[in-house]
């Protein structure tokens, strides 16, 4: 046996690392289209709206200003102020200083507190269907994914038995991520209340609350913060937000989150030796996007409300197919159980919703995420976070679809 078998190069974490659905499915359709196909993707959750102008004017005024220097491991002093000023005018949570850290985007906050709290045999309860991104970082670090099933019947909300169910002595957090990605389902302050009675006789269990899409709220619905409805259980909870769904900022990589000061010290701990301080200019950014009008964001959640009827109410008139209205968000995630079994024009027979979603692109060219993907099938999750005419020829092109299986 030689040194390359006895020392191999990649460590055995790589073996639990996958590429996630929604990356994958929105790379088929980039290789779709450099052959030359039209493809209309619906399988990336991003805005299509533009950063707003005076978010770019202030970024644009800190480069001149000479704010291009190595930042904060933990964020500006401009920015951390900001994000207080925000969680204590929109969620009613008072965060010091030494209890909020900036991120690369929220993911980095989650892969931060996983990695300096997962261990192996650590459980982490996560609600499902769930956003692919929670499983994958628990198990690169050892832990174990626990779910808590989240049904069409009841929108897709948790239900305090789900959780109760769920936890056990080894559970070391709940992940919680309302509204929610990939369903749109939202829960109101009675499912948060119902929640945190579970937590309060659980007293090992911490909370990642992400709250990233927060403002994509419909029907008169108001967003509540765990850490507000049940105070008593902040200094167990991390409240996870960003800028990137509701100022349409994704490529300026902004997360935040405010908890405990001693987790939130050891998260900084680990970001100084990953990727240190976030872009100086992105940090400017975010700054004026969360001190600036909410009228902004008034306007993008009107367009998606009025896009999510169009593409439900189309969703719900393809015989096999059902659909939750979501509250929040802006995914919907319809059912295909009536589609499966059968065989598309193409020939590709259903046996699972991947298939569907491999046979659509194919076929008819529209990209859409597998439910399964998301831990719960047969479902596809579409984004509505794009054009009025994409939307509309893509729910044409699912129903010639659905309408050519045999």
């Amino acid at each position: 046996m030689d040194a390359a078998q006895t020392h191999p190069l990649f460590a055995q974490r790589m073996e639990r690392l996958t590429v996630p659905a929604t990356i994958a499915m929105a790379q088929r359709a980039r290789n779709l289209r450099a052959r030359g196909e039209k493809v209309l993707s619906l399988a990336l959750g991003e805005p299509d709206f533009p950063t707003p102008a005076a978010v770019i004017e202030a970024a644009h005024r800190a480069a001149l200003d000479g704010q291009t220097k190595y930042p904060p491991v933990d964020g500006t002093p401009a920015l951390k102020a900001a994000i207080a000023r925000k969680f204590a005018r929109e969620n009613a949570l008072d965060y010091a200083p030494a209890e909020i850290m900036v991120s690369n985007g929220g993911k980095q906050v989650i892969f931060n507190a996983f990695m300096a709290t997962v261990q192996p045999g650590d459980e982490v309860v996560i609600p499902r269907p769930y956003w692919v991104s929670y499983p994958l970082i628990v198990q690169m670090f050892g832990g174990t994914p626990v779910y808590a099933d989240c049904h069409e019947a009841d929108g897709f909300r948790l239900t305090a038995q789900a959780l109760d169910a769920a936890i056990t002595p080894r559970t070391k957090w709940l992940v919680l991520n309302f509204p929610n990605n990939p369903t749109g389902g939202t829960m109101g302050q009675a499912d948060l209340e119902a929640v945190a009675e579970v937590l309060r006789r659980h007293p090992h269990v911490h909370v990642l609350s992400d709250e990233i899409y927060e403002h994509l709220l419909y029907d008169g619905l108001q967003h509540h913060s765990l850490a507000a409805v049940a105070p008593d259980l902040k200094g167990r909870i991390l409240t996870l937000n960003g800028v990137s769904k509701a100022y349409a900022m994704t490529g300026w990589r902004v997360g935040y989150v405010g908890g405990p000061t001693p987790l939130i010290r050891a998260m900084t701990a680990i970001q100084g030796s990953a990727t240190s301080g976030i872009c100086s200019i992105s940090q400017a950014a975010a700054a004026a996007a969360l001190d600036g009008p909410a009228d902004i964001i008034a306007q993008m959640c009107a367009v998606y409300a009025r896009r999510r009827e169009m593409v439900v109410s189309t969703l719900r008139a393809i015989p096999g197919l059902t659909c939750t209205m979501p509250h929040g968000a802006f995914y919907a995630y319809p059912g295909i159980a009536g589609c499966m079994g059968r065989v598309s024009a193409g020939g590709q027979r259903l046996e699972t919703d991947q298939d569907f979603a491999i046979a659509l692109l194919m076929e008819q060219h529209v990209a859409v995420v597998h439910g399964s993907a998301f831990g719960q099938g047969p479902y596809l999750r579409l984004s509505y976070a794009t054009s009025d005419d994409i939307l509309k020829e893509s729910c044409a092109r699912i129903a010639r679809f659905v309408d050519g299986l045999t």
